[in-house]
């Protein structure tokens, strides 16, 4: 069987995007609506390199849900395992931008239809043609999400896919972080790849210092940890090699997205090279995969929006 395909399953939603940088939420006069949602996201920026996608998730049977059915088709991502409820409706997230282009989010979502979307409606033989599964923390909570999750990681595995996780972490969502956490943990040693921010560092591991927590994260499945500090670029380790690329410096517009953008550049890479274990890829390698994700994010960051921001395979040539 031919593994081609990248799957992402969790939320999609619309992005409303501020006019304004710089200000409150209170003081935004306008927002912009526009395709979104981490698992989304990445599969947005694997099909704008060249590869193929599809989306799994459910959406409310109203017009925000259809338009994101329409326009992850028109991004290049197949909607085949796209679901509507009229139980729920489409979350929606209201990005507030800073002067740095930095975002914080407001969500609608409680719950939102793809909280609901549940295990008997995801099947194995889905995964024949997949060449990874990526997933975040977001549709984690205790909803029938997270046994669809659970469901769609066994198929992959058994598959014999690639799993990568990105937890993404939205405190907003967890007011109980320590469910956050202990979620988090429970789904890392699933993940061949995962990948963690500067950011969300401290919290799932008690130290601000990747070296020092290693071992730890190269726990169960797990076999390349790509690790990303924003401006000061991004790393990456297995067992026998690391590498680091240096953030180029771009004015960032808004940078909601950014980080999925990289991921879903690092996958699109390791799938263009066949690579079936990361754990197998050298300091060499690796170097040039965080390179072209670093100019990857780079790009993006000018624009505003995620997937609508993410360059083609041509504008990266």
């Amino acid at each position: 069987m031919n593994r081609q395909v990248l799957y992402a399953i969790g939320e999609a939603l619309i992005d409303f995007i501020p006019q304004e940088r710089g200000c409150r939420f209170d003081e935004v006069t306008a927002f912009a609506p526009a395709l979104g949602g981490a698992p989304a996201n990445v599969c947005g920026a694997f099909s704008k390199l060249g590869g193929q996608s599809r989306m799994i998730t459910q959406l409310g049977d109203d017009p925000f849900g259809h338009k994101i059915a329409r326009e992850l088709s028109e991004n290049g991502i197949g909607t085949e395992h796209v679901f509507f409820t009229k139980e729920a409706n489409t979350c929606l997230a209201f990005v507030s931008l800073g002067a740095d282009g930095g975002r914080t989010f407001s969500f609608y979502r409680n719950p939102s239809a793809d909280m609901l979307l549940e295990r008997g409606k995801i099947h194995k033989e889905w995964f024949e043609d997949a060449y990874a599964l990526h997933f975040c923390s977001v549709a984690l909570g205790d909803t029938p999400m997270k046994e669809a999750h659970e469901a769609a990681i066994q198929y992959a595995r058994e598959a014999g896919a690639l799993i990568s996780f990105d937890p993404n972490l939205r405190f907003p969502l967890w007011p109980d972080r320590e469910l956050l956490h202990k979620r988090v943990w429970e789904f890392i040693p699933q993940a061949d790849v995962i990948k963690i921010s500067d950011e969300e560092l401290e919290f799932l591991t008690g130290s601000a210092q990747i070296e020092s927590v290693l071992e730890k994260l190269l726990v169960g499945h797990v076999r390349l940890v790509l690790f990303t500090c924003g401006s000061e670029g991004a790393y990456a380790f297995t067992r026998t090699a690391r590498a680091h690329a240096k953030a180029q410096k771009v004015e960032a517009i808004d940078t909601t997205g950014a980080g999925d953008a990289f991921a879903g550049a690092m996958l699109y890479l390791m799938y263009r090279d066949h690579v079936t274990d990361p754990g197998t890829l050298d300091s060499v390698k690796l170097q040039e995969y965080l390179e072209f994700a670093n100019r990857y994010c780079a790009k993006s960051v000018q624009k505003k929006g995620a997937i609508a921001s993410y360059p083609s395979a041509e504008e990266m040539a």
